[in-house]
């Protein structure tokens, strides 16, 4: 059983508490989600994040097939991190861990995602060639998209 993991690091010039208003709406995910993922909630983002929130969304990662995807925000502790994790969806295991910190400057956001492929060793093979370069491309758009928001960190 082969676990992944994806880590992150981007500093922003935002405070923490415009990070936190970003970070704790689920909404704020399609914003910062590529356009053809065709993301769309489902359910569960009407109010900010709360432990044993669950949320349902519809994602097209590949070949435009709609995928159902519900995530439970297990942890948050206001201002520093969250985490969610997968209850039901394309990855045989998805634990994101969401941070923040102030910095000088702005802010730090740290993501890690440990995951793991579905179909066992198959799943394992693909994953060099779709799975991890997607994933990449995802949190890619995402560095730049909060660049176009906030602005470039000049600390």
């Amino acid at each position: 059983m082969k676990i992944y993991r994806l880590h992150t690091k981007q500093n922003l010039p935002i405070s923490i508490d415009k990070a936190w208003e970003l970070l704790s709406d689920p909404k704020n995910l399609q914003l910062i989600t590529p356009d053809y993922m065709g993301f769309k909630i489902l359910s569960g983002a009407d109010r900010p994040m709360f432990p044993g929130q669950i949320i349902q969304y519809i994602i097209t990662p590949v070949l435009g097939i709609p995928t159902k995807w519900v995530t439970e925000i297990t942890h948050v502790v206001d201002k520093q991190y969250f985490v969610d994790e997968q209850r039901f969806g394309p990855y045989a295991l998805w634990h994101h861990k969401h941070f923040i910190k102030e910095i000088p400057g702005g802010v730090e956001m740290e993501d890690i995602v440990d995951y793991k492929v579905p179909m066992g060793i198959l799943g394992q093979l693909v994953h060099p060639i779709l799975v991890k370069p997607k994933l990449d491309e995802i949190f890619e758009y995402r560095r730049k998209k909060l660049i176009d928001l906030f602005g470039e960190f000049k600390g």
